[in-house]
């Protein structure tokens, strides 16, 4: 029941981090991978990684903030694979900065690159995931924190990518779609040099998670994903979960 084979799935930002591990996750349970993000040799090096451990991918390039790069990407896709069943967008922008020192250009790039794609993503692959589709955009807890000072136009995508969720779960359901949302806490390297930088306060930050560690994208935030594109997961869309070591209390 946990399992996508057979599957072909679409993975934005897949080319370093979160959306390199759930890439790599689909691809052992089963799926064909799209392996998509800006950067060629980033994106052809993960590509390589899944084909060489057996499973099947290819890479496209593709800046999900261009609307008509986000139509070709999904027909090229649709031509290598002969179809699409999984999307996840995962790219984003990153937007921090208190309010009254936020850019409003860096602002206006992470709701681009944010809920913006996220739409047209989804708006673009309806058609092909009708009938059985699945659908995980990634939001944050940085949205439900209690208090998002220095990270609020990044929680402000990512709330919006909330919303466009359960609304297309809603929506979409009629059509066979099942759409969720996960909120990752995962390790990066923007993490590991802040924690070199400023081991205390990284500390501090760490004691808020009960499991007391920072996830693999890979091996813990990766079969999250796989469960919900599952059959295991069949009767649950408009969901968000956190998958944060129990760091985020969601109401």
């Amino acid at each position: 029941m946990n399992s996508v084979n057979g599957e072909t799935a679409l993975v934005t930002g897949a080319g370093q981090g979160v959306g390199r591990g759930i890439a790599l996750a689909l691809a052992a349970a089963g799926a064909r991978v799209a392996v998509v993000g800006r950067t060629a040799d980033k994106i052809e090096k993960v590509a390589a990684e899944i084909e060489e451990r057996g499973g099947r991918a290819a890479a496209f390039v593709c800046d999900v903030t261009d609307a008509a790069g986000i139509d070709l990407l999904v027909e090229r896709v649709i031509a290598r694979f002969g179809g699409l069943s999984i999307l996840v967008n995962n790219a984003q922008s990153t937007v921090h900065g208190r309010l009254l020192d936020l850019d409003e250009q860096v602002y206006q790039r992470g709701m681009d690159s944010g809920p913006t794609a996220t739409l047209r993503l989804m708006r673009a692959c309806h058609p092909h995931l009708k009938g059985g589709g699945s659908i995980v955009n990634l939001g944050s807890a940085a949205g439900v924190r209690w208090d998002p000072s220095g990270y609020g136009g990044y929680a402000a995508a990512k709330e919006a990518i909330r919303v466009l969720t359960r609304t297309a779960a809603c929506e979409w359901a009629a059509d066979g779609i099942r759409v969720n949302a996960i909120l990752p806490l995962a390790n990066s390297s923007a993490l590991e040099v802040w924690a070199q930088e400023s081991p205390d306060e990284a500390r501090a930050y760490l004691d808020t998670v009960p499991l007391g560690r920072l996830s693999d994208p890979e091996t813990d935030i990766g079969p999250a994903v796989v469960f919900l594109c599952s059959p295991a997961a069949r009767y649950i869309t408009g969901h968000s979960l956190p998958v944060d070591g129990g760091q985020a209390l969601m109401r």
